[in-house]
């Protein structure tokens, strides 16, 4: 079973021209690549796309700061969804030291608007900490299914899921994050975080997740799941992304966007690695469907 590796031209966004790009999402919107990214040199989230997934064009800001608000002084980590005729944005508001959801729509998958000023996920339980962020979500079967990290502010630590009829008002599954760090993996012992979750035919719910060695060193992991909520089982490929010394991503590989090539038979992971104080984004690439 071959491994994943590394794109030979990567980063293939961010760097000087753009600044600091984090935190993608990576989907096929009218049979082209469509990637929503966070910006921090802008406090917004943004949209690029891509007829191969190498080279993309110049971002289009789709959702900005909202200070009036209180809880958007930034905006970053959020994931789209076309269903139907309509696209539906959740995404990360931060302000004091704190994070929570909020939701968007949009007609033409550009220009969102707030659908209500409040935020519609926040912290409540002891572990949520001081954030929730990094939505994924689903739709199946009339049902939205949420996946966000939880915790602290600055890295999370766990993961958690939730579920919705409308998208708006959310129900919290049990009393427990449904994914933690396991302290006998060196690459994930300290903490996990950012997720994205896929339902295959053949695999299940298939979670592509941060691993954390400490708050400063990230990996990126898999695992699944058969109903994507418990029965974690974690990939033995396990860590498919590690920073490469003195490269591009020298110091951690951070928040994961999977999907299967169907017409090359592979598997490409987009993600962000930081160097310094320095982010971009790049990809890793596996030939054939195997995973775990």
């Amino acid at each position: 079973m071959n491994n994943f590796v590394k794109y030979e031209n990567n980063p293939i966004l961010g760097g000087n021209d753009l600044g600091t790009c984090f935190d993608v999402y990576v989907t096929r919107d009218n049979g082209r690549y469509r990637m929503d990214f966070s910006w921090r040199p802008k406090k917004s989230v943004a949209v690029t796309f891509s007829d191969d997934g190498i080279n993309w064009e110049k971002p289009q800001i789709t959702l900005g700061i909202d200070e009036s608000s209180g809880w958007e002084e930034d905006i970053n980590r959020n994931c789209v969804l076309k269903i139907g005729d309509k696209y539906k944005m959740w995404y990360t508001g931060q302000a004091n030291g704190y994070s929570a959801i909020g939701y968007a729509e949009s007609e033409d998958g550009i220009h969102f608007n707030r659908v209500q000023k409040e935020p519609v996920l926040t912290r409540e339980r002891d572990w949520e900490g001081y954030s929730v962020m990094n939505p994924c979500v689903l739709f199946e079967n009339g049902i939205y299914k949420m996946w966000y990290a939880a915790g602290e502010t600055f890295e999370p630590n766990v993961l958690a899921y939730a579920e919705s009829k409308d998208g708006i008002h959310w129900e919290k599954y049990g009393t427990q994050p449904i994914y933690s760090n396991c302290p006998e993996n060196d690459y994930e012992k300290d903490r996990v975080g950012g997720c994205q979750v896929l339902h295959t035919k053949d695999m299940g719910y298939v979670m592509f997740y941060i691993g954390y060695r400490d708050i400063h060193t990230a990996n990126i992991c898999m695992a699944r799941s058969d109903n994507g909520i418990d029965g974690w089982e974690r990939s033995k490929m396990n860590p498919i992304g590690i920073p490469t010394p003195n490269g591009w991503d020298h110091d951690s590989c951070y928040k994961p966007s999977a999907l299967w090539i169907e017409e090359d038979g592979c598997w490409r992971v987009w993600y962000n690695g930081r160097k310094g104080d320095d982010e971009a984004i790049g990809f890793i690439y596996k030939n054939g469907r195997e995973l775990f």
